[in-house]
């Protein structure tokens, strides 16, 4: 995307508030064509006075009062024209920016998890804040800087011939340098300012991953090398940035030295032109003005370039991201079915991340209305996967998902997602009080309805023992509470979402014997009625299911009850013997003949 293309899009993004806006800009058209009247006004004025002196006779108070008065009515308006520009275009900036970051926040959060599983957290984050940043800074300096000084070259120069064509040529040949100057420095500092903003990214990053990995930063006494780590990033950074200001430094310096070397040649020009008769004093005068605010206007074009040319990466990134389509999306004739039965069919699907090596492949299968399943096999066998898929998570590339005869992907995501609960292996958790957690389940619940979840999934003991109950906070991705604790409180938040399917991955794996043994008791509950799908590793959690799928590869090899498929010798009794049952408490050895000594 080149500036052009970014900045229009910048501005197009104020189409919400374009009254307000065209408001504006007619303002600043206004406020332009003013500012210009005070230079010639005062011309005016010299002339006036130049006139009297020659002619004491000729004098007339009446037009010297007029000019005055047009003078100072042009000044009241620059003034108050100004102050309302700035005052409406800040508060529309500030509003638009607040709706722009909401919009992007909403588009991140719809983009699938295998967008977010190859994207950082730490650089969408980065990429909203100064993407948002850029877009409020551009707004705000075109409505008070940068179309009246854009305005000001269409208003100047034609004035300034018409006036006197002579002198208005130094002007003329003022902005052509300009121009080539600052496409001079464009075009050497167009790569390093890219090179600047990879490296604003990867700090970003990395910032971001150490931060929220502190706890192995301190077990492996990593400060010292993550410190060092970042710093070689700023470093980076630093050789890069360096010689982009250095370029522009430059434009600055040239700009503040052709004030007095424009100004100069004005009236030494002007004196020889006066000399011949071809300019008056007050047109010299006027042409001073001219040649002052043309500076001010080029300095401020100078730096409108600067600032698009050192955000346009950013505002890049900024649209990259929002122009990303989601891959996971409703279809133009998706329908909310309400709430489902639960019948869940496999039809032959196949899905891979990578597109080479299948996850899972070919899987068929059904789920009557209220029957659980055990989803077991080895790390990576697929099982995940299926239930990821089942609440689109991802789409497969072949095959279809149906409830109650219906493909999932001709339900709306909403409706789709709200039939059916899910508690991942690791307790996910907002930085807020137990109660808004738990309310993500269900929006509306009370007191009583949150308290009652929780004794169920044994989470109320460890409630009540802080002194600030249900609104005590839990950390981010709650850090202030156990494995266990997080655990029983993602299995309290889908008790009260009360669906009607329901996936339990590794939900009891961070719990002791002890809590999954009471926990066990309200899930029997809580999954009757219901279509369940657990992965468990647990031979407790497995032996209660009517019926279980063995996965290896991506595929059932197997499928029946925990006594059928024992009886049948195959993977899955290989693998309970050799991950499930050795997990049992072993039997006491059989005693020695010392201990039977010491019993008589």
């Amino acid at each position: 995307m080149n500036l052009i293309r970014i900045y229009l899009r910048t501005l197009g993004l104020l189409a919400p508030a374009a009254r307000l806006a065209w408001v504006l800009a007619v303002a600043n058209l206004l406020l332009a064509a003013a500012q210009f009247a005070e230079p010639v006004l005062f011309g005016r004025v010299i002339d006036t006075l130049s006139l009297a002196q020659n002619n004491p006779g000729a004098f007339r108070w009446s037009a010297l009062g007029v000019l005055l008065a047009a003078w100072c009515g042009f000044g009241l308006f620059n003034i108050v024209c100004s102050t309302l520009v700035a005052l409406y275009a800040d508060r529309l900036a500030h509003r638009e920016r607040q709706r722009v970051l909401t919009d992007y926040f909403e588009h991140v959060l719809e983009l699938p998890l295998a967008y977010h599983s190859a994207t950082h957290s730490g650089r969408l984050m980065k990429i909203m804040l100064q993407g948002t940043d850029a877009l409020f800074g551009l707004w705000l300096a075109f409505f008070r800087d940068n179309l009246a000084a854009f305005v000001s070259f269409f208003v100047l120069l034609p004035l300034a011939l018409v006036l006197n064509w002579r002198l208005a040529l130094v002007l003329l040949v003022l902005c052509a340098i300009f121009a080539a100057l600052t496409a001079f420095v464009m075009r050497k500092t167009e790569s390093l300012q890219k090179h600047v903003e990879d490296n604003y990214s990867e700090l970003a990053e990395r910032a971001s991953d150490t931060l929220g990995n502190v706890a192995i930063v301190h077990s492996f006494t990593r400060v010292e090398a993550e410190v060092s780590g970042l710093k070689t990033v700023i470093d980076r950074l630093l050789a890069a940035q360096i010689p982009v200001l250095s370029w522009w430094a430059v434009v600055a310096v040239l700009t503040r030295a052709s004030t007095t070397l424009t100004l100069l040649t004005i009236v030494v020009l002007g004196a020889l032109l006066n000399a011949r008769g071809l300019a008056s004093i007050g047109e010299i005068v006027t042409f001073t003005g001219f040649a002052t605010m043309l500076i001010a206007r080029l300095q401020d074009a100078v730096w409108f370039v600067n600032r698009v040319f050192s955000e346009a990466p950013r505002l890049a990134e900024f649209f990259a991201v929002f122009d990303t389509t989601p891959a996971i999306r409703d279809r133009p004739d998706a329908v909310d079915p309400g709430r489902v039965r639960g019948q869940v069919a496999f039809d032959d699907v196949s899905f891979s991340y990578d597109g080479k090596r299948p996850a899972v492949a070919d899987l068929t299968f059904i789920a009557a209305p209220g029957e659980r399943i055990a989803l077991v096999g080895s790390t990576g066998a697929g099982k995940s996967t299926a239930m990821s898929l089942l609440y689109r998570a991802f789409d497969p590339q072949s095959g279809a998902i149906r409830i109650d005869g219906r493909d999932v992907r001709d339900m709306t995501l909403a409706s789709l997602r709200r039939n059916i609960g899910v508690v991942f292996q690791e307790g996910l958790l907002f930085n807020r009080s137990v109660a808004e957690n738990l309310r993500i389940g269900k929006p509306d619940a009370t007191d009583a309805e949150l308290r009652d979840a929780a004794a169920r999934a044994q989470a109320l003991e460890f409630i009540d023992r802080d002194p600030n109950g249900l609104d005590a906070r839990v950390g981010e991705r709650g850090r202030l509470i156990s494995g266990g604790e997080r655990q029983r409180l993602a299995i309290a938040r889908a008790l009260l979402k009360e669906p009607p399917i329901l996936i339990l991955d590794e939900a009891t794996s961070a719990l002791d014997a002890k809590t999954e043994a009471k926990l066990l008791v309200a899930l029997e509950e809580v999954m009757r009625g219901r279509t369940t799908f657990v992965i468990a590793h647990r031979l407790a959690t497995i032996r209660r299911a009517d019926r279980i799928l063995m996965f290896e590869h991506g595929r059932v090899v197997e499928a029946g009850s925990f006594d059928e498929l024992m009886h049948k010798g195959g993977p899955f009794a290989e693998l309970a013997k050799a991950q499930y049952l050795s997990a049992e408490p072993p039997a006491p050895p059989p005693a020695g003949p010392d201990e039977i000594r010491a019993a008589e």
